[in-house]
């Protein structure tokens, strides 16, 4: 496979023939997740080890890791990165410590949204879709996090925060350093 040029789609993604390795002690955590599907259906496997594993083990998912699922799960490169670049909590590029993902659909924004990321982007020194010099944050604006009623709203890592303002995200922001 020939190298590609990486667009702003795939965010920066270079194709390779790479596939990752892992320690046996993931491997044998990959195997757990796959036994827990059919085998004519292990393919359902493919989110949780997209975001459980390969995202935990490498920080993203690159190239490498892809080839490595598609061999794994017997499916084609192109399946795996359907499902990776569709999910906004599957990280296509690394990102810092504290992954901080601002929704800006129509509820967060009518809410807020704007004004939150502009102050939390001003805080870190940063625009939406950078990451601090130092790699301990990321800012992100991504779609619907399903939380529409506490709008404005942001995730980082696993956790919700909602009914934000300016100095409750201080509050956050001075939580994580």
């Amino acid at each position: 496979m020939a190298s590609a040029v990486p667009s702003e789609y795939t965010n920066q993604v270079v194709v390779s023939d790479e596939i990752a390795t892992f320690s046996p002690e993931v491997l044998a955590e990959i195997d757990a997740h796959v036994a827990k599907y059919p085998p004519e259906r292990k393919r359902s496997a493919l989110i949780p080890l997209l975001l459980l594993v390969i995202q935990r083990e490498r920080g993203f998912v690159d190239n490498a890791s892809v080839n490595f699922l598609a061999q794994k799960l017997d499916i084609q490169v192109s399946d795996v990165w359907e499902t990776a670049t569709f999910y906004s909590m599957i990280n296509m590029r690394p990102v810092g410590k504290y992954h901080i993902q601002v929704c800006k659909t129509l509820s967060c924004r009518i809410m807020g949204e704007e004004n939150i990321t502009e102050h939390i982007c001003n805080r870190l020194g940063i625009h939406a879709g950078e990451t601090t010099t130092d790699g301990k944050f990321t800012v992100s604006r991504v779609e619907c996090l399903g939380s529409c009623g506490t709008a404005p709203m942001l995730q980082i890592g696993f956790d919700y925060h909602e009914d934000l303002t300016t100095e409750k995200v201080d509050r956050i922001l001075d939580s994580l350093k």
